[in-house]
């Protein structure tokens, strides 16, 4: 039964991770990610909410979905203020941000063509 909560809970928070990290792009690339990554982990999240709720008791499901959502909004709070203590230079982290936003979308056109 531990194993079953832990795989909860690691869903939980890996699909939730993918829904909060859809707020980081912008607008166009934030089309073809919400497309293809965020409403897939949205009926993750959903379907293994139901997955608690059914497997186990009502406090130990609420309680991990309540976790998971506050551990990844501070996980992310924190990678935020470690990246902005790095880049004194704002116009650094905007190239750097705008690469990994070209490299993902490159990545998922890939993946859809081949």
């Amino acid at each position: 039964m531990l194993f079953k909560y832990i795989g909860f809970l690691f869903t939980l928070l890996w699909s939730y991770t993918f829904i909060k990290s859809q707020s980081i792009f912008k607008k166009g690339s934030g089309i073809i990610i919400t497309l293809f990554v965020t409403n897939i982990s949205w009926l993750t999240f959903i379907v293994a909410c139901f997955y608690g709720l059914k497997n186990f008791t009502f406090f130990n499901a609420i309680l991990g979905i309540i976790f998971c959502i506050i551990f990844v909004h501070l996980a992310f709070a924190r990678i935020s203020l470690f990246i902005n203590s790095k880049f004194e230079n704002k116009d650094n982290l905007l190239r750097v941000k705008t690469f990994i936003e070209y490299l993902i979308l490159i990545a998922v056109v890939y993946f859809i063509i081949f």
